[in-house]
C-alpha cells in the first residue's frame, strides 16, 4: 500500500472472457442501484448469501437508516419546518450519497462472488472497476486470510474515503447543503441518528456528531460494526428483525405503533402535540411517514467522478480494534429529538437559512 502498486495482471489487456463478466457486473450494479429499496436490499440479499462479508449486513443496516432520512423530508414534521426547495436539495444530496457508495461496493461483491464460482481470485479486474487500489490488496488478503473484520473495517474506510471529495467536499453539495443544514444534522433532526431496531420496539444505534470530519465518520462505522457484530445476542435480534421486515423507508418498519405510511391528518389543519415518551397520546393520530417509492421517483445519476481516493498509506491503522464495547442505547436520545421536531413543528418554527 505504500508503494500504491498495481498488479501486474491489472496493466494487461482484458480478456474477453473478462470483458463479458464486467459487463454482467456492470448490468447487475445498475439493475439494482434503482432507489434506496433496491439497493438496501441487494445488500442484505448478498450477506444471506456471503454472510463472511460483514459490511454487506452492516452497509444494509445503514442504508435503511439513509431511507428513512429521505421519507422524513416528505413526511409529517419536515414539510412544516423546511421549504420544498431545501427539501430536494436534501435528498438529492443523500440520494447521491447512497448511489455513489452502492455503485463502488457492488461491483467488488460481485467480483468476490464470481471468484468463488471460478475458485480463484478474480481482484486483479478491481481497477478496470474504478475500484480503489486499497481495496484490491485488502480482497486479496482477505482471500488468503479470511478476516472478516479485516474486510468490514477497510470497507468503512473505503466507502468513507470515496464519498469523501465526491460529495462531502463536492462544492455544490457544500454550499447548497452543509453550509445550510448543518445546524439542523447536529440539533434538530434525526438524520444524525443511525438506528439499528432489534424488535420489541426497541433499538440500537450510534449518533454521529461531525458529518464533514472523514475521521469521525470512520469511527463511526467501527463503533457501529461494534454494537451490531460484537455482541451475539444484539446481532441475532437485529438480523432476525432485518429478515422479517422488508425496508420501504418508512419509519413504521420499525415502529408502527406511532408511525403509518398512510398520513391520517387533515390537511389545512394545524398541527397537534400526539407524542408522549415515544408514545402515541390517547386518541392521537400516527405520525406520517411515507415509503421511499411513494415519496420519491427514481434519480437517473450521472457517472460516478473518475479518480482513486488512496493517496495516504495511514489509513490502514483505522484498522485495528479499539477493543471498547458498546452497549449501543439511542433509544432515550432517539426520543428526545421527535419530541424537539414535534414541538418545532406545533410551534410552526420554520428553521430558516
Amino acid at each position: 500500500m505504500k508503494k500504491k502498486s498495481k498488479s501486474t495482471a491489472s496493466m494487461l489487456p482484458l480478456a474477453n472472457h473478462e470483458k463479458d463478466l464486467l459487463d454482467r457486473i456492470k448490468r447487475t450494479t445498475q439493475e439494482y442501484n434503482l432507489n434506496n429499496v433496491t439497493r438496501t436490499k441487494a445488500y442484505l440479499d448478498f450477506y444471506l448469501r456471503h454472510p463472511e462479508v460483514k459490511w454487506a449486513f452492516l452497509g444494509h443496516m445503514v442504508s435503511r437508516n439513509g431511507g428513512w432520512n429521505m421519507t422524513d423530508l416528505k413526511g409529517e414534521f419536515l414539510p412544516r419546518l423546511m421549504a420544498k426547495k431545501e427539501r430536494n436539495l436534501f435528498f438529492n444530496f443523500l440520494e447521491r450519497g447512497n448511489w455513489l457508495i452502492f455503485q463502488d461496493v457492488y461491483p467488488q461483491f460481485l467480483l468476490y462472488e464470481e471468484g468463488l464460482r471460478q475458485g480463484r481470485p478474480l481482484f486483479h479486474l478491481c481497477t478496470s472497476i474504478n475500484v480503489s487500489t486499497f481495496m484490491e490488496t485488502i480482497w486479496n488478503e482477505f482471500w488468503r486470510s479470511k478476516d472478516t473484520y479485516l474486510l468490514a473495517i477497510a470497507l468503512v474506510i473505503n466507502e468513507q474515503s470515496y464519498l469523501e471529495k465526491r460529495v462531502v467536499r463536492n462544492p455544490h453539495y457544500q454550499k447548497d447543503v452543509l453550509n445550510k443544514f448543518e445546524f439542523m444534522l447536529q440539533d434538530w433532526l434525526s438524520f444524525n441518528h443511525i438506528l439499528f431496531p432489534n424488535g420489541a420496539r426497541n433499538m440500537v444505534g450510534q449518533t454521529l456528531h461531525q458529518f464533514e470530519s472523514l475521521r469521525e465518520r470512520i469511527l463511526l462505522g467501527k463503533r457501529l460494526y461494534s454494537i451490531l457484530f460484537e455482541n451475539q445476542e444484539v446481532y441475532r435480534d437485529v438480523f432476525k428483525w432485518a429478515r422479517t421486515h422488508p425496508h420501504t423507508g418508512s419509519r413504521k418498519d420499525y415502529w408502527p405503533h406511532v408511525f403509518n405510511n398512510v398520513n391520517e391528518g387533515t390537511p389545512g389543519f394545524p398541527y397537534q402535540l400526539r407524542l408522549k415518551a415515544c408514545q402515541l397520546r390517547a386518541g392521537a393520530r400516527k405520525i406520517y411517514s411515507p415509503t421511499v417509492e411513494n415519496a420519491w421517483k427514481n434519480v437517473n445519476q450521472p457517472e460516478a467522478e473518475q479518480g482513486d481516493w488512496f493517496d495516504d498509506w495511514r489509513v490502514v491503522e483505522y484498522l485495528t480494534e479499539n477493543g471498547e464495547s458498546l452497549d449501543g442505547e439511542i433509544k432515550h436520545e432517539y426520543c428526545k429529538t421527535l419530541e424537539r421536531l414535534e414541538l418545532a413543528t406545533l410551534a410552526k418554527k420554520a428553521i430558516t437559512f
